[in-house]
C-alpha cells in the first residue's frame, strides 16, 4: 500500500485559508508600495521553494509585474543552513537600472541568502531591491536582516508544504506543516 505524505506531518502550522489571506494581504501591500513608480517591477522568485507562493502572489497583485527566477543554494544535504551562498542560476537583464526588484522567497531562516542577494543585485545595477517572504523564522537569524514584506512569523520548527520541501518532497502540500522529526533525523 502506498504511503500518504500527509502521514509525515506532525501538525498543520498554517492552513490553506490562512495562506490565502496572507498572500492577498502581501499583494495589497505590494500594490500600495509600488503603485506610483515609473520603473519596471520584477518579481524575482528564488527557486524552487518560492514557486507556489509567487504563483499565487502574482495573481493578486494589481500593478504591472514581470517575473524572473534565480536559483541560489545555502543548504547542503542536511536541515541546517550553510554559510556559503552559491548562485546556480543567475539573473541576466539589460534593463536593471530601470528595474525595481522584489525578491520573493518562501522562508527566511538565517537571513544569509537574502542579505547576500540584496547586496549582489544592487551591485549588478538594480534601481531598487526589496524583499518579500511568506514565512519568517527570526529566532534563527544569524545576520541583521528583515524582509520588507513578511507573511507570517513562525516558530523554529521544521516546516514543509506550499513549496517548502525536505529532500524534494512535500512541496505540493496545500498547507504548511511541521514535519515529524523521525523523517529528517535518521
Amino acid at each position: 500500500m502506498k504511503k500518504n505524505i500527509k502521514d509525515d506531518i506532525a501538525e498543520i502550522l498554517v492552513s490553506e485559508e490562512e495562506l490565502s489571506a496572507t498572500v492577498k494581504r502581501i499583494a495589497s501591500e505590494i500594490d500600495e508600495f509600488y503603485g506610483d513608480r515609473d520603473s519596471r517591477l520584477l518579481l524575482l522568485g528564488i527557486l524552487k521553494g518560492s514557486v507556489v507562493f509567487m504563483g499565487e502572489l502574482m495573481k493578486h497583485i494589481k500593478v504591472p509585474v514581470e517575473i524572473d527566477f534565480m536559483k541560489v543554494s545555502s543548504y547542503g544535504n542536511s536541515t541546517k543552513t550553510g554559510g556559503a551562498i552559491n548562485i546556480i542560476l543567475d539573473l541576466y537583464r539589460k534593463d536593471l537600472e530601470n528595474t525595481d526588484i522584489l525578491i520573493v522567497e518562501d522562508i527566511i531562516d538565517s537571513g544569509n541568502t537574502l542579505s547576500y542577494l540584496v547586496e549582489y543585485l544592487k551591485l549588478k545595477g538594480a534601481k531598487t531591491v526589496r524583499t518579500c517572504t511568506l514565512l519568517d523564522k527570526p529566532s534563527r537569524r544569524v545576520v541583521d536582516f528583515n524582509a520588507d514584506h513578511v507573511g507570517l512569523e513562525i516558530p523554529d520548527k521544521f516546516v514543509v508544504g506550499y513549496g517548502l520541501d525536505y529532500a524534494e518532497k512535500y512541496r505540493a502540500l496545500p498547507f504548511v506543516g511541521v514535519l515529524k522529526p523521525e523523517i529528517y533525523t535518521v
